[in-house]
Parts: structure tokens; sequence; C-alpha cells
């Protein structure tokens, strides 16, 4: 059965279905829905707001790899909170560890235009960017098999159109994840 959702509610969907168990995020247009969303799925998902990008980020990384978690920031997000991941990868302390960045070209609804994209290439890991509802369920979940498999961060890359924007969306199972490698 398809569901008509947002990609934001998509995207929720997909962390749930990812079997991410901590998200730690800070609100911000245009992916303030994603972790409001969350809390539809029940006890399965951890969820907290951070006062701000670096604490999330914190919040996030300080689950010394035992699960995939998510860790998402609005526009201009990655800049305030980038350090932590971007250091541990550079320093060879890889993190299984989905970013969730949303851009907002031309500004409809934040302070500023930033192209995310660019710390994905700096920090040397890789990038997913959904284009509609249905990936964006089904690209956090490929987020985060690259970083299980690879032990390292993945960012996930969205933007304003498609965070807001409607399609159908075909529902999976859960996953548990795999846990560390020893």
């Amino acid at each position: 059965m398809k569901h008509l959702m947002s990609g934001n509610e998509a995207t929720a969907r997909g962390v749930y279905e990812a079997g991410i168990k901590v998200c730690s995020a800070y609100p911000g247009t245009p992916s303030t829905e994603i972790l409001e969303n969350l809390p539809q799925y029940g006890k399965d998902v951890y969820c907290e707001w951070a006062p701000n990008e670096k604490v999330a980020t914190e919040v996030a990384t300080a689950q010394h790899g035992r699960l995939p978690l998510l860790l998402h920031h609005e526009d201009g997000g990655p800049e305030r909170g980038r350090r932590p991941p971007v250091h541990r990868r550079l320093h060879g302390r890889q993190r299984r560890l989905c970013v969730v960045t949303a851009d907002d070209p031309s500004c409809h609804s934040s302070q500023n235009e930033q192209d995310n994209r660019h710390y994905a290439r700096a920090a040397k890991i890789a990038m997913v960017e959904p284009s509609d509802a249905q990936e964006c369920k089904d690209f956090v979940r490929l987020a985060c098999e690259i970083s299980e498999e690879f032990d390292t961060p993945v960012l996930y890359r969205t933007t304003t159109r498609v965070c807001h924007s409607k399609g159908l969306v075909e529902f999976g199972e859960r996953v548990e994840p795999r846990g560390p490698r020893l």
C-alpha cells in the first residue's frame, strides 16, 4: 500500500525502517518535520531536540558507533556542527552516522543559501541526494547501509522543494542494525 507523504515525512519513515535508534537534531526549516514525525513510530527511535547543531552532533557521535544514528540540520547547520564528524573522519575515528542536511536554494525559508554537498567532498565521505518522497525514504536506508558497511559517516542531502513536496511512498519493514564490527 502506498501513502501520500512529504519528503520530510518519508525521511522520518526511512529513519524508522533503517533501524536508526537515536536521533538528535536542532530545529530549523526546511527539515524540522523529520524529527517531529518520528514519535509516531513509538519507542523504537529515541529523539531529542538539541540547543544547537554542535550539541546535536555530539549527542549523535557519543554513541560510539553502537547503532546507526541520524543527525539532521537545517540549511547552514553543518557549518556550525561540522567539526565533530569531519574531525573524526580526518583523524581516523570513523563512526556510523547519517548526517541529514536540508539546503534551501534561493532562501525560501532560511537566512542564508549554501550548498552543503561540499562538506561530503571536504570530509571525503559518501553522499546521497533524494529527488522525491519515495527516494527520501529509500535513501535514508541506503545511507545507513553504506555507513555500516564502511564504518563512516554518510551525508544525506535534500532541499526545500524535496522536503515539502508530496509523493506516493511504499512502506517497508524495519531492519535492525548489525551492530559494531569487532
